[in-house]
């Protein structure tokens, strides 16, 4: 079975993009992903010993198939979990952020407040 066989839609891993690094990584998972069922297509075959060699790869290619599509619905719920997840941190992060801002402008302002009142007596 060639890599052209086992590409599930346009043949990239889910969320290829951003630097060379991170696609690399994404690259060598999405073929460790295609081995693993191609491993276990053959697995599920040997136990079928009537099957011909042109009915056993189309088994095999067909199991292959949904083992990649599910694999790539799983890392797409995934990446949007990890987005949703991101976007939730980040706001919570900037609320925090401005309540802290907030509080050190009310202390600053309290001491210069208090500085000016001494000063006054």
């Amino acid at each position: 079975m060639t890599d052209a066989e086992h590409r599930v839609r346009d043949g990239q891993p889910p969320g290829a993009g951003g630097d060379l690094a991170n696609q690399a990584e994404g690259y060598l998972l999405w073929q460790a992903t295609i081995a693993e069922a191609e491993r276990r297509a053959r697995e599920f075959t040997e136990r079928m010993d009537w099957l011909t060699t042109s009915q056993r790869h189309e088994v095999e290619r067909h199991h292959v198939e949904d083992s990649l599509r599910r694999a790539r619905q799983d890392l797409e719920r995934i990446a949007a979990r990890c987005r949703s997840l991101r976007g939730e941190y980040e706001r919570r992060y900037r609320s925090l952020r401005l309540r802290c801002t907030g509080w050190t402008l009310a202390v600053c302002a309290g001491l210069v407040l208090s500085a000016a009142v001494s000063l006054i007596r």
